[in-house]
């Protein structure tokens, strides 16, 4: 199997930083893409953040130029640099990974359990 497991989050005042991170753990032969969702209470789940193998990025319109996806690769592990934070970023931050395992059939999508990031004074 493999587990996704995501932290760092936490509260924060408006303007303020956080850096989550997410590492894959179990019998992974390869990831590709990984990737950063949100939800906030009320609202469908969106894309944040994507990060392919080779490092291309892109962002969500509302957190371009305030957030920056990274990942190590040796480590199967993806941060989401979260700077300027605003209160409407306050949602439950989910990992995404497409990872092929070892043996064992095509890629598939795996999710971390999430991680709360509140932006509050």
């Amino acid at each position: 199997q493999v587990q996704l497991v995501e932290s760092g989050g936490g509260l924060v005042q408006p303007g303020g930083s956080l850096r989550p991170s997410c590492a894959a753990s179990g019998s992974i032969f390869r990831i590709y893409t990984m990737g950063w969702y949100r939800q906030a209470p009320g609202k469908q789940r969106e894309l944040v953040a994507r990060i392919t193998s080779g490092d291309n990025t892109n962002y969500s319109e509302s957190v371009k130029s305030r957030f920056t996806s990274s990942r190590d690769n040796a480590k199967n592990t993806v941060y989401l640099q979260m700077n300027s934070l605003k209160p409407e970023d306050t949602a439950v931050y989910y990992c995404n990974a497409d990872v092929k395992r070892t043996g064992v059939g095509p890629p598939r999508d795996y999710w971390g359990q999430g991680t709360q990031v509140t932006v509050s004074s």
